[in-house]
């Protein structure tokens, strides 16, 4: 919202907005008008002190709509002069700059509502709003808590924190309203559940229960969202749906080289030299980009071709000061284009963006929902988007997903239920913080408050700590058994050579109470939160001093003295690289030419329900051309031509874009005689340039479905043939190097696994991966048996890494072990934390239970399985082929990936195409005598003779052994006697 001059006029004011002050009615007709749908519908719920969750898309004013009945209220009180140093709306947000950009939006009506007081002579104090995230400086903390604010913009992990810390939890206790925006983007994960259980402490602590406002644009099922923003055991939430759906302006652009597995640099270069175009054609252009290194290189790229002065990178690894810099630029015009990461894709407020352009596809149909919404935002706006494709599976991928947004679905939410570690953490600190606020029963009632400012000295009853943590939705069903095994581990901690580790709690069993031990809540505060722990190096300017962002680990220890590198768009040469502190030391190389770092991560998996479309759009295609050969493809063919013009009409692509879909297709059919679906699974077999074989199972479910398959069917493999093998996983299919002493028939690998027998060999399997070690750690470090900081100290990655790999040891001695020592398979331990990690591996990195459905379906015929070796590697495969190390599930380099042996075409030969699954006579004749041993005398023979365990009948052969020097009669009794 920008400031506007507030002119005097007659005004009308709608029935929706009576109940406010005359002020703030006449504000708010000046400056919009009429109130929006979501207002209208969402106030008179809001002012009967109902939960209520707002669903309505972007720039729709829903933020207003939460915001304005709080803000009546504040102007009444202040105008009766009630208004008092106290905190009484809370705003949480699920980033630090839409916080920020919250506030200063928060600023511009109330002081013009001020403003307009002063005119009528009217007395009113000022109505104060503040930023509270891990970003504000010390001074402007210690003056909130002086004289606290009216309004409180925080994120998740701050309000952790200032219901942990004994000072700040005072400025909490009149909290009469929360507002928790973009809702959907924490829910689905920890910092949602870490989220509801410090909503449920919030609640205890204040003089009556808040009432909670929900916001989002994009959620689905609304009503589990809804449930998880009021709780457990309290009144029916109400949902305000005006739904996501709105006019877009969406296509895809296809670059003029042909697409490929692989993007060319040349073809990049088109990409570049269109974004300049598109840029040169809009006033402000946000770029988003799937990965820090991409947003980097694109900002680096599009500086030389624009100047850098009009290009700005904003990514999660910069600090601050530059993210922050970046935002202004945009929003001043003072940069044309903004290359971003997911750290602007929620609400923030950057100025008026005409054009959002997406770099591949976003996996994800809310996320590309949430990233064109970026543009057009302001009332009456149409947002603009343009999706860049790179290759033949990115460009299917994304026509779906648009055909998936024309049609107004959305992905589906899985909020995480009774998670463990979080569990432990929030006990820990709300032990640490005092006694309850509030006794069980008046909590419930909303009335009466018993003293609330105990220290550390006092106590939980565990009883009441139960029943509190089941109050927040994702531990409704959270069992005293789980509970109790949590309070074990917190009180007696993890015994090691060490000492013990994670031991924050006394308890007193005879008298049901937990109080903490000394310096618990110094350890809550410190390595608190649900975001895991990554092995980042902080990039600090020399000789200023000033934290320029961060860089991964593995990347900075690899870096010298003297390399250039590339963070912000800005080049920066390295002075020294500190291992002990976790610092590189840098300084403004004055654009030099730079390396573009790299962060190592998982990648996003692509959703269900896009998988779901991207199998349903292969098949639309197959089916509108059954009888189409690839070989001479023209739209001079009418069913051709119909094709692109579905495709042209349903899923945003242009000619060029529809051919080369068309073309993929039904090329990756000729080949293997159907399209992999989600009901249609084909398993490829060919050679490899090093002799080998490559097996390869078409199945586009998304890439935890097929994480857990290609894991669980490798260690079949490793079980069945005593070999380990390479192995990799994509959205759409697994890739298993084979041997030649892997033979089988191929049919028989549908058979390897069944439901029944998957979830133990996938439980083995995932011990041994990286995954298991990984979330190990983020599990630790969110229980608070591994601490983030200490001695006021953050705790360097590889001291954190050592540290972890004891506490593993000591819980779970058996996977740390000798395998050579371990008989069987290795049993887990009963451990709340292994139990935990163990969940998140089959759960949340994986999906076992859609892989149980898959096993299912395909047993039960529901789902088809086909069978194919072939000659060479179809279409389809060749992205699995060249599937990024993130892909792979086992240890092999990337230079060591016996996939990479295999030699891949474009464009099959007609011959291929027109041929393939015929049996050539002449070929067959090749064949027969290319394999005929090449004998020249009798040593041969023998040795031909005992490696052979069976020949075709060998006298019309006679010519061929006569001229070796042995009679018929002597080579068949040689034959006979090797064959024995």
């Amino acid at each position: 919202m920008a400031c506007v001059s507030l002119l005097a006029a007659p005004l009308t004011v709608p029935d929706s907005l009576q109940w406010a002050h005359s002020l703030v009615q006449e504000w708010f007709i000046e400056r919009f008008g009429t109130p929006t749908e979501p207002q209208e519908q969402g106030w008179p719920h809001i002012l009967a002190g109902r939960t209520t969750l707002i669903s309505a898309p972007t720039g729709s004013g829903k933020t207003l709509a939460a915001f304005l009945a709080c803000i009546d209220k504040l102007v009444r009180k202040a105008l009766a002069g009630d208004l008092l140093d106290r905190t009484e709306v809370l705003y949480v947000s699920p980033l630090k700059a839409l916080g920020n950009d919250i506030q200063k939006n928060l600023e511009c009506p109330l002081g013009e509502i001020l403003q307009m007081a002063r005119e009528r002579g009217l007395m009113m104090p000022e109505i104060r709003t503040a930023v509270r995230t891990g970003d504000t400086l010390m001074p402007e903390r210690r003056a909130m808590l002086k004289r606290p604010p009216h309004i409180l913009v925080t994120t998740p992990e701050s309000l952790y924190i200032l219901l942990t810390a004994e000072r700040s939890r005072g400025i909490l206790r009149d909290v009469e309203t929360v507002i928790v925006d973009e809702i959907h983007a924490v829910a689905d994960d920890k910092r949602g559940v870490h989220l509801a259980l410090s909503l449920e402490r919030l609640a205890i602590l204040t003089e009556r229960t808040p009432v909670r406002i929900g916001l989002s644009a994009t959620q689905k099922p609304i009503e589990e969202v809804a449930h998880f923003l009021t709780g457990a055991g309290r009144a029916e939430p109400v949902v305000v749906n005006i739904g996501h759906k709105r006019l877009l302006d969406l296509g895809i652009e296809v670059p003029a080289s042909a697409l490929g597995a692989v993007a060319s640099n040349e073809m990049w270069g088109e990409i570049y030299d269109r974004l300049v175009q598109l840029v040169a054609e809009h006033r402000s252009t946000l770029v988003f980009v799937n990965t820090r290194r991409m947003a980097e290189r694109v900002a680096h790229q599009l500086g030389e071709r624009l100047g850098e002065e009009n290009v700005a990178a904003h990514h999660g690894s910069l600090s601050r000061k530059m993210r922050f810099a970046a935002e202004k630029k945009l929003k001043e015009g003072q940069v044309k284009v903004l290359v971003a990461t997911a750290s602007l894709e929620l609400g923030i407020d950057v100025g008026t963006v005409d054009l959002v352009v997406q770099i591949n596809s976003p996996r994800s149909i809310a996320v590309a929902l949430q990233r064109v919404g970026r543009s057009g935002h302001w009332r009456g706006a149409v947002p603009k988007g343009r999706f860049f494709v790179t290759t033949r599976d990115d460009l299917l991928e994304t026509a779906a997903l648009v055909q998936a947004i024309k049609q107004g679905d959305l992905d589906r939410l899985i909020i995480p239920q009774c998670s463990l570690d979080i569990l432990a953490q929030q006990i820990v600190a709300t032990c640490a913080a005092g006694t309850a606020g509030h006794s069980q029963a008046s909590h419930q009632q909303g009335n009466g408050r018993v003293d609330g400012s105990a220290g550390e000295g006092d106590g939980w009853n565990d009883d009441e700590l139960f029943e509190l943590m089941r109050r927040a939705q994702p531990y409704r069903e959270l069992t005293r058994e789980m509970f109790e095994q949590v309070l074990e581990m917190l009180s007696e901690g993890i015994a090691s050579q060490r000492g013990r580790y994670g031991a924050y709690l006394h308890r007193d069993r005879v008298n049901h109470m937990l109080r903490p031990r000394r310096g618990s809540r110094l350890a809550a505060i410190t390595s608190g939160g649900a975001i895991p722990e990554t092995a980042l190096f902080n990039v600090v300017l020399e000789p200023e001093g000033i934290n320029v962002g961060t860089l991964d680990e593995d990347f900075a220890v690899e870096s010298s003295a003297g390399d250039i590198m590339l963070l912000g768009n800005t080049s920066w040469r390295i002075r020294r690289v500190e291992g002990k502190s976790g610092r590189v030391l840098v300084e403004d190389a004055h654009g030099a030419p730079p390396t573009v770092p790299f962060w190592r991560g998982e990648a996003p998996a692509r959703t269900n329900e896009l998988s779901d479309y991207v199998g349903k759009l292969r098949q639309k295609i197959s089916d509108l051309l059954p009888s189409t050969s690839p070989v001479g493809l023209s739209q001079n063919n009418p069913d051709v031509a119909a094709a692109v013009v579905w495709l042209k009409d349903n899923c945003g692509l242009d000619d060029a874009g529809a051919e080369q879909a068309v073309e993929y297709i039904l090329e990756g059919r000729a080949v293997l005689g159907a399209v992999p679906t989600q009901t249609t699974i084909i398993a490829e077999r060919f050679f490899d340039e090093a002799g080998g074989m490559q097996l390869i199972i078409h199945a586009p479910f998304g890439g935890r479905i097929n994480k857990a398959w290609g894991l669980a069917l490798r260690k079949r493999f490793c079980r069945g043939f005593n070999f380990e093998l390479q192995a990799a996983a994509t959205d759409n299919g697994l890739n298993i190097a084979l041997a030649e002493q892997h033979s089988f028939p191929l049919a028989d690998v549908f058979q390897f696994l069944t439901e029944h027998t998957v979830p133990e060999l996938l439980e083995q399997a995932s011990l041994a991966s990286p995954i298991f070690g990984t979330r190990w750690r983020w599990d630790a470090n969110r229980s608070l048996a591994l601490l983030r900081f200490q001695g006021g100290k953050k705790v360097p990655p590889q001291i954190q890494r050592m540290r972890s790999d004891d506490l593993l040891a000591s819980v779970f001695p058996d996977v740390a072990a000798c395998q050579e020592n371990i008989e069987g398979d290795i049993k887990i331990p009963d451990h709340p934390l292994i139990r935990e990690v163990m969940k998140d591996v089959l759960t949340e990195a994986m999906d076992l239970e859609g892989l149980k459905e898959v096993l299912r379906g395909m047993e039960s015929e529901k789902i088809r399985c086909i069978a194919v070796d072939t000659p060479v590697p179809s279409q389809f495969s060749h992205e699995i082929l060249n599937a990024n190390p993130y892909a792979y599930l086992d240890d092999a380099p990337l230079e060591e990936r016996r996939a990479r042996a295999v030699e891949m075409r474009r464009m099959l030969p007609e011959s291929v195409l027109e041929e393939v699954g015929k049996l050539d006579p002449a070929a067959i004749a090749q064949v027969q005598d290319e394999a005929w041993p090449d004998v020249r005398d009798a040593d041969e023979l023998h040795d031909v003779l005992h490696t052979l365990v069976w020949m075709p009948d060998i006298r019309h052969q006679e010519p061929r052994i006569e001229a070796s020097g042995l009679g018929t009669q002597q080579a068949l009794s040689t034959h006979v006697s090797g064959g024995n």
